[in-house]
C-alpha cells in the first residue's frame, strides 16, 4: 500500500491522502483584494485532480500585509463571499481546504502603503521595487496581531477547515523570527525567544476565533541559507516555545529571507530541514521542495522524514497527478470523477 496515498487523520481533520498543494501566490486578485473566477477555477481543478490537502496562496491580513497589488486579501468582510465560493469549490471535489494567512512586511511592494518591518532594512536596494521599511512601534505590533485575529474569523465564516499562519520566506512574521532581519532589542528582538513573541502572540490571539479542534499550522523557512542566519536546529527551538499556543503541525519550506542567500536547490532538497524539526518538535510536519515524482515522496514518508508531502509547481503543470499517480502504481482510487473513469 502507497503511504503517500494513503489516509491521514489529525484533530477533525480527514485527509483522503497524504498529498498537498502549498499555498502558491497567483497575483490575479482585483486590487481590493478580492478573489475571481479564475481563483475559484484553478483551486477546483486541483481538487478534483485529488490532492488532499488544498493551502490557498498567500492571503493579507492588512492592505500593506500584501507582496503585490493583485494579492488575496482577508482584511474586509467584504473578501468572505469570494472565499466562500473557492472554499465550496473545494470540499465539492472531496479536497480538505486550507487557508495561510500572511503579512508581507517589508516585502511589500505596493508603494502606495506604509511598509513596516520589525528594523527598518530594506529587503533588496539594488531592486527599486522595494522601500526601507519603517520600524514598527508597539501600536503597529497590536494592530497585526489583531489584523491576524479578524482575518481568523473570516476565514472560519468562509469554511475553510485549516489555518495557516505564514512564518516564512522572510514576510513579516519571518523577518521576526531571523537574526538577519530583526534587531530590535525590545521583547520583540534580541534573543531568538523574543524573536518568536509576536509569532507567539499571533497564534494565541488567532486561537480565540479559531477552535481548537480545528488544525492550525505555522509556515515556517528552517534554512535561511546565510551565514548567521537560522538553521533548522534554530527553527525547532522557536517552535518548542510557541507550540503549546495551538500548533497542530508545521510546514517547512526554506529561504526567501534575504536575497543573497545561496539556495542549494534540487529535488528534495528542503526534505532535511522538514526531518530535523519533525524529529526536535515530536510536531507532525508537511514537508518537500521541487519533488515530482511519486517514488521520492514515498521514501519520504518511509524514511519518517514528513508526514505529508507538498507538490507545487507539479500540480501547477499537472493537477491531475494524484490520480495519475495512483494508475501508474495500480493503486485503484475512490474519487475519481466518475466523468473521468474511462480515461483513468
Amino acid at each position: 500500500m502507497s503511504r503517500l496515498l494513503s489516509p491521514y487523520s489529525l484533530k477533525n481533520m480527514v485527509l483522503r491522502n497524504r498529498i498537498v498543494m502549498p499555498p502558491m501566490c497567483m497575483y490575479s486578485a482585483g486590487r481590493d483584494g478580492v478573489a475571481t473566477e479564475w481563483h475559484r477555477f484553478h483551486y477546483r481543478t486541483r481538487a478534483q485532480g485529488g490532492a488532499g490537502l488544498m493551502i490557498q496562496e498567500a492571503t493579507a491580513v492588512q492592505p500593506e500585509g500584501r507582496i503585490s497589488d493583485r494579492d488575496l486579501g482577508i482584511w474586509s468582510d467584504d473578501h468572505i463571499p469570494a472565499l466562500r465560493a473557492i472554499v465550496e469549490g473545494i470540499k465539492g471535489e472531496g479536497a480538505v481546504p486550507a487557508i495561510q494567512l500572511a503579512h508581507a512586511g517589508r516585502k511589500c511592494t505596493v508603494l502606495t502603503e506604509d511598509i513596516i518591518a520589525p528594523s527598518a532594512i530594506c529587503f533588496d536596494e539594488s531592486d527599486r521595487n522595494y522601500k526601507t521599511p519603517r520600524e514598527m512601534e508597539r501600536t503597529d505590533i497590536e494592530r497585526v496581531i489583531g489584523s491576524f485575529l479578524e482575518a481568523a474569523r473570516r476565514a472560519s465564516e468562509a469554511g475553510y477547515e485549516v489555518l495557516e499562519i505564514h512564518g516564512a520566506h522572510g514576510y513579516l512574521l519571518s523577518e521576526f523570527l531571523s537574526p538577519l532581519t530583526n534587531r530590535r532589542t525590545d521583547d520583540f528582538g534580541g534573543t531568538p525567544v523574543k524573536r518568536a513573541e509576536l509569532l507567539r502572540r499571533v497564534i494565541r490571539a488567532v486561537r480565540t476565533v479559531w477552535d481548537r479542534e480545528k488544525i492550525l499550522m505555522v509556515r515556517v523557512s528552517g534554512e535561511d541559507w546565510k551565514d548567521g542566519g537560522n538553521r533548522a536546529e534554530d527553527l525547532a527551538d522557536l517552535i518548542n516555545f510557541i507550540k503549546e499556543e495551538g500548533v497542530d503541525i508545521v510546514h517547512v519550506s526554506t529561504g526567501g529571507v534575504v536575497p543573497d542567500a545561496v539556495i542549494p536547490a534540487g529535488p528534495a532538497f528542503q526534505i532535511p530541514a522538514a526531518s530535523t524539526i519533525r524529529k526536535l518538535t515530536g510536531l507532525p510536519v508537511i514537508g518537500g521542495g521541487l519533488i515530482t515524482d511519486h517514488d521520492r515522496a514515498e521514501q519520504v514518508l518511509t524514511d519518517g522524514d514528513a508526514d505529508l508531502v507538498f507538490f507545487g509547481r507539479e500540480l501547477l503543470r499537472n493537477p491531475y497527478f494524484p490520480l495519475l499517480s495512483a494508475r501508474e502504481k495500480g493503486i485503484k482510487s475512490d474519487y475519481i470523477p466518475v466523468q473521468y473513469e474511462r480515461a483513468l
